[in-house]
């Protein structure tokens, strides 16, 4: 599978998304015949209020889930055209996820929690240690490579989740309320970090948000309503 290169390269492309869920006897509609391209090199933050499907568009857009109709692309390959076996291995090459709520595995440490993602992909065991030292020092926690993520603080549990998102140079990050569990000067701290180590190392990223800050960091923001994907509008909480 290769990867386009070219800055002005279309790398995630949604073509009339539709998702469904049933609660009981009702149906709930998420996401409502949504469309959009996200251009390679650029970061976007989609912002709407909880429960308006940013996560469920996240989800789709890595495969983790399918729309009941319409078209997920990435990298000029069609997501909704895999089986699950084949989105499950193209997401864990092409693309990095930053959570809200981390999800560090508690029983490995800071380092094998990257090196896990690196075996994964099948990455040399030379290779691995030289970028999980270059990405951990590049977060400021060279020197926790032997800890557990129980012993770290929100923030630096966060750093570590955005090193393990970018070890295995994937050309997409998504990330769902990055500092969503974070106060305001570690939040500031993070978004410092992703815009030095995403945005402006040329990798793609979506940013599921409610924060304003986050969304000050982007180059584009889009609002999701009614299951309508389209611009913020001015004076957007």
């Amino acid at each position: 599978m290769s990867i386009r290169e070219s800055q002005n390269t279309i790398q995630v492309r949604l073509q009339q998304l539709t998702r469904t869920f049933t609660e009981g006897l009702q149906k709930h509609l998420v996401l409502d015949n949504v469309s959009a391209d996200f251009v390679q090199g650029h970061s976007v933050a989609i912002r709407g209020r909880s429960g308006s499907g940013k996560s469920t568009l996240l989800n789709l857009i890595s495969g983790i889930d399918t729309p009941d109709s319409g078209q997920v692309e990435v990298a000029g390959l069609s997501l909704t055209a895999m089986n699950e076996r084949e989105r499950t291995l193209f997401r864990r090459k092409h693309i990095g996820f930053i959570y809200q709520s981390f999800n560090l595995l508690p029983t490995l440490t800071v380092a094998d929690n990257l090196r896990l993602v690196l075996e994964l992909n099948a990455v040399s065991r030379e290779e691995s240690e030289q970028r999980m030292l270059d990405l951990l020092d590049a977060v400021g926690l060279a020197d926790r490579m032997g800890s557990y993520p129980d012993i770290l603080s929100g923030g630096e549990r966060q750093r570590v989740a955005i090193a393990r998102a970018l070890c295995h140079q994937p050309s997409l990050i998504l990330a769902d309320e990055p500092t969503g569990n974070l106060d305001d000067r570690t939040a500031q701290d993070v978004l410092d970090l992703l815009d030095k180590l995403v945005r402006q190392a040329g990798r793609t990223m979506i940013v599921a948000t409610h924060s304003t800050s986050v969304a000050d960091y982007c180059d584009q923001v889009l609002e999701l309503h009614d299951g309508r994907l389209g611009p913020a509008q001015a004076g957007l909480p």
